[in-house]
């Protein structure tokens, strides 16, 4: 399960980091005399309503979806472990107030707080990745805290408490390698929402602009054409579709390693 999901995402990303090798064409050349032509051995996946090669666009999409994705995860990961370690290592009155921060953070739904903060923002992919970043931080805010809360009173917290060792030492050197892994098994099933949810904003108008080829742009460009053209809608959909999935079997299959290493670990040795 997570050899295949590798398989799909490490494709993908090759495919995106060397777009202009693998494009057979521009994604961005206009022939308008060919606009709408179905697959050929010039245009693979065929052309959009301006002409333009759908597989190049599709492979420079990749490219751009699949970096946004990232960088947005990366930033929602990095506050939303830094707020949770602060919160659960202090305690008291500003643990109260960060997690009634996060709390008011989950009462919304994340793509709704995520459509108020770009509409004080502005539309642009750039503000799509800053809102949806920070919408989603505040579930690993929640989490991370709880983790650091459940080892707050084991011995080699305490021990190292006694060789008094100083708050950015306890949290660098013992917290926060202890609350990794369960993190980043989480992390490869969070991109795939993060992706969607990047996507539908694009989709929507709000994240990225023609005619910068990204999946969910796409999309909304190909649906005035559905009817006569479904392949405008259908390959970038699919795109959506397998990298999302590959994500998902990658975290199911780390879930699934977590779950037999406890296992292993919690079974009594043989006398």
């Amino acid at each position: 399960m997570k050899s295949a999901g590798l398989i799909i995402i490490v494709s993908f990303l090759a495919l995106g980091l060397f777009a202009p090798d693998f494009a057979p064409n521009s994604p961005l050349a206009l022939n308008l005399k060919h606009r709408l032509e179905g697959p050929s051995k010039t245009y693979p996946l065929g052309t959009d309503n301006l002409g333009r090669c759908l597989l190049s666009r599709i492979i420079f999409g990749a490219r751009m979806t699949l970096g946004t994705a990232l960088l947005t995860q990366m930033i929602a990961l990095i506050i939303g472990i830094s707020i949770g370690l602060l919160s659960g290592y202090r305690g008291s009155r500003l643990d109260f107030l960060l997690m009634r921060v996060v709390d008011l953070t989950l009462a919304f739904p994340s793509l709704i707080l995520a459509l108020v903060i770009i509409s004080l923002l502005g539309p642009g992919l750039n503000n799509a990745m800053i809102a949806y970043a920070l919408v989603h931080w505040a579930y690993y805010a929640r989490l991370v805290r709880g983790l650091v809360i459940e080892i707050k009173g084991r011995q080699f917290i305490e021990a190292a408490r006694a060789l008094g060792a100083g708050p950015l030492h306890m949290i660098l050197r013992h917290y926060l390698p202890n609350i990794l892994s369960p993190i980043l098994v989480l992390a490869p099933l969070d991109i795939g929402r993060v992706i969607f949810a990047l996507s539908g904003l694009s989709f929507l108008g709000l994240g990225a602009q023609p005619p910068d080829p990204e999946w969910g742009a796409m999309l909304s460009e190909g649906r005035p054409l559905f009817t006569t053209a479904p392949h405008l809608m259908l390959f970038p959909g699919l795109a959506i579709l397998i990298t999302v999935m590959g994500f998902n079997l990658i975290g199911e299959g780390l879930i699934q390693e977590r779950r037999g290493v406890s296992k292993f670990q919690d079974k009594p040795m043989a006398p």
